[in-house]
């Protein structure tokens, strides 16, 4: 089967998927919809395929669509938060060494392989930097294939039965208006091509993402966007999550699976409760705290935000911070601190 035949299966299934989420309900049906489908049949042996340019394309419509939240007062609002991004970081930092502990411990992974599947940043920054330090890289991008999966799965669905009315609004744009609309996607699409071409984290999100941004907050309206690019954005997203998994994926490495998962698990739980906690102390829905602390991935945790209305601006900054955090400090703190225990097991 061609390149091209694989690619319109990959869609009609991707497709098929959001048409059954739709039918039965369940939330995030353009995004869950296709991951799950596409994911079922790639392990079953189905020669479909997703191209990049796709999660690239997915990626670009939700930076744009996220970024037109942060009007003035938005940005104002969300940096009284800041301590709560300086949190977030330190949280996220805390739960690589604690995850590094675990795959050590209980799933045999080497130091430097279970540093790198444990530090929950970017997945494929994570796999280079694990192959660029001699890991594991099979074993680094299992354990964020499932992690990914988990959390894309398990939280909707468990935020389906919060009743958060959304912390904020996007601006008051109501139609598509032309030329603002070709310059918005236009200007998004150059930002992203140039946040990739300077190799920085995540680019074909943070690059439109910072465009729409910038518009916003300086008060420009150039458009809105249709609903149906945010949901081919979320499509794609979905359809290119899904296209990660092969058939050997679950008979690969069945122990250390069951730990990611196992982990996984037991930190979506933690951190609920520690969101919860934060929420009695400080004057913010729940379910915003607790996404926000969520260790997800940007796209997948900013479209929960998106779609259920639970504080897009807050959840958008933390997961950011968050993932830069991880991102920049990942491969300084092997070198300063974990590259040691690697020397002293190659010498033994």
């Amino acid at each position: 089967m061609n390149t091209l035949w694989r690619l319109v299966l990959g869609l009609a299934i991707a497709l098929l998927g959001a048409q059954l989420a739709l039918w039965l309900d369940i939330p995030l049906p353009w995004m869950l919809g296709p991951l799950l489908l596409t994911a079922a049949t790639r392990i079953s042996h189905v020669p479909s395929r997703c191209a990049p340019i796709f999660n690239q394309f997915g990626r670009w419509m939700i930076g744009l669509s996220l970024g037109l939240y942060f009007t003035p007062q938005v940005a104002e609002s969300v940096m009284r938060y800041w301590p709560l991004m300086v949190f977030g970081m330190a949280y996220a930092i805390a739960l690589a060494f604690l995850g590094r502990s675990v795959y050590m411990r209980c799933a045999d992974m080497d130091p430097t392989t279970a540093w790198f599947a444990a530090a929950i940043g970017s997945a494929s920054e994570m796999a280079n930097m694990a192959q660029r330090h001699g890991a594991r890289v099979d074993q680094v991008a299992s354990a964020h294939s499932m992690r990914v999966l988990l959390v894309v799965v398990v939280v909707p669905f468990a935020f389906q039965w919060f009743a958060d009315a959304p912390m904020v609004r996007p601006m008051d744009v109501r139609d598509v208006q032309w030329p603002g609309f070709f310059w918005l996607v236009s200007g998004a699409w150059v930002c992203g091509w140039l946040f990739q071409r300077l190799r920085l984290p995540n680019g074909w999100m943070l690059g439109p993402m910072a465009f729409a941004m910038l518009i916003t907050l300086s008060g420009i309206e150039l458009s809105a966007l249709p609903p149906w690019l945010s949901w081919a954005g979320q499509l794609c997203i979905g359809w290119s999550l899904g296209d990660k998994y092969r058939p050997d994926f679950l008979r690969s490495a069945p122990r250390l699976l069951g730990v990611v998962a196992a982990l996984s698990l037991g930190v979506i739980a933690f951190s609920a409760l520690l969101g919860w906690l934060l929420a009695l102390a400080i004057e913010l829905p729940p379910a915003t705290l607790i996404l926000a602390l969520i260790p997800g991935g940007i796209a997948e945790m900013t479209i929960t935000a998106k779609v259920l209305g639970l504080g897009v601006p807050l959840v958008t900054a933390l997961q950011v911070s968050r993932m830069l955090c991880v991102v920049l400090s990942t491969g300084w703190l092997y070198e300063r601190f974990l590259a040691g225990a690697r020397q002293r097991i190659d010498r033994r």
